[in-house]
């Protein structure tokens, strides 16, 4: 049995890795990704290949005057940026934005791993099932001196969310290279410093932000994504054995999960999901974000209409609105638990929502969606 996901927004799986600044080099609005292997091949029959080692070792990027006939000639992958100008605002952005993620790939070419799609399925069947009282029975655990390590396992066996085992699936095949494109990123923040209403502002790195007509100040991400309409393909299947009602007893389970069950759940996450995003979008008065969002709820629409089909957000990007199976942040018992997590309680500020950022796609140089979101379809 077949499956298949279908990119809506620019999408990146990535495996962890990114090309560093020396990997590539920009040449005609295109990121070049340089075959080094054939490249120190090539520079060992003759004396340039010290300098071209000094250079690797000491250099932020590659001097495009010295090397840039390697980025004509001896380039493994050509990657396009999604739109001229965002080759301009490369050239000028800082060292550390260079590095880029790259979506996750093997000897065949780029796939869509599995396990982020089941991800996916498995908080969407635990936001089904988490209620304030899951919420408040995990505040009353982090009353001690220490947060328990794993909080939110206890919570999560009681509702059976590790029934999503019952689905089997591989990772999909291989897509051509065409589908990807670097998508360039900024980080929009609400600033509540003038008083008042909080207002639209844009992450800068180490310096706080900047407002909206001073965008261009703020700190740039690029990243290797998925175009919109790019679909990936795979097996799956159903592990029929689990259905044994000896072996889901011993499971803990109450009731054996059908697929469909999946996709409402993941449907149901989906839709408070975008709900936050648009009151997000309305406060910081982003209206082409607003207009993408329409445009994902519209989606969802049809979506439900089709058997054993769901829009998920996947991948980098996504933030923590799209890991979290708990998504009522105004909640005082989960704002206690927030709080007792360092990484995140510095965050929490009273009057706003939580999280306070967003990760925005540009397009032709505006911001213009949120990444990762995609449509998965189950064929039988």
């Amino acid at each position: 049995m077949k499956y298949n996901v279908t990119a809506l927004t620019p999408l990146l799986v990535g495996d962890g890795k990114a090309l560093s600044p020396i990997d590539y080099m920009v040449w005609k609005d295109q990121v070049n990704v340089l075959d080094q292997p054939r490249i120190f091949k090539l520079l060992a029959r003759g004396p340039r290949l010290e300098g071209y080692l000094a250079q690797l070792r000491k250099a932020t990027k590659l001097d495009f005057a010295s090397w840039g006939g390697f980025a004509q000639n001896f380039s493994q992958r050509r990657i396009p940026f999604e739109h001229p100008e965002t080759s301009a605002i490369w050239n000028s952005a800082p060292s550390e934005s260079l590095f880029i993620p790259t979506f996750a790939a093997n000897y065949q070419g780029a796939y869509l791993p599995a396990s982020a799609v089941k991800g996916a399925l498995r908080t969407g069947l635990v936001f089904s099932r988490w209620t304030a009282a899951t919420m408040e029975r995990a505040a009353t655990a982090v009353e001690g001196d220490r947060a328990p390590r794993r909080l939110g396992e206890t919570a999560e066996a009681g509702c059976g969310a590790s029934q999503v085992k019952i689905l089997a699936m591989a990772d999909s095949r291989p897509v051509p290279a065409s589908a990807f494109k670097i998508f360039l990123t900024r980080v929009a923040s609400l600033d509540t410093r003038q008083g008042g209403k909080p207002q639209l502002a844009w992450k800068v790195a180490g310096r706080g932000s900047v407002p909206p007509q001073r965008s261009s100040e703020a700190t740039p991400v690029f990243a290797e994504m998925a175009v919109p309409g790019t679909s990936f393909s795979g097996e799956w299947e159903e592990r029929t054995f689990l259905k044994n009602q000896e072996v889901s007893r011993l499971l803990g389970w109450r009731s054996v999960p059908e697929l469909g069950l999946f996709a409402d759940a993941a449907n149901r996450y989906a839709e408070a999901q975008l709900d936050l995003h648009r009151g997000y979008a309305d406060l910081a008065g982003l209206d082409s974000l607003r207009q993408a969002l329409e445009v994902l709820k519209a989606e969802l629409a049809s979506t439900r209409a089709l058997p054993l089909a769901c829009l998920l957000c996947l991948g980098w990007g996504g933030g923590f609105l799209s890991k979290a199976g708990f998504l009522e942040t105004e909640q005082e018992a989960y704002r206690k638990i927030l709080r007792a997590l360092p990484a995140i309680g510095k965050g929490l500020r009273d009057g706003l929502p939580f999280p306070k950022t967003r990760r925005v796609v540009f397009a032709g140089g505006q911001p213009s969606t949120l990444p990762g979101w995609v449509r998965l379809q189950f064929e039988k």
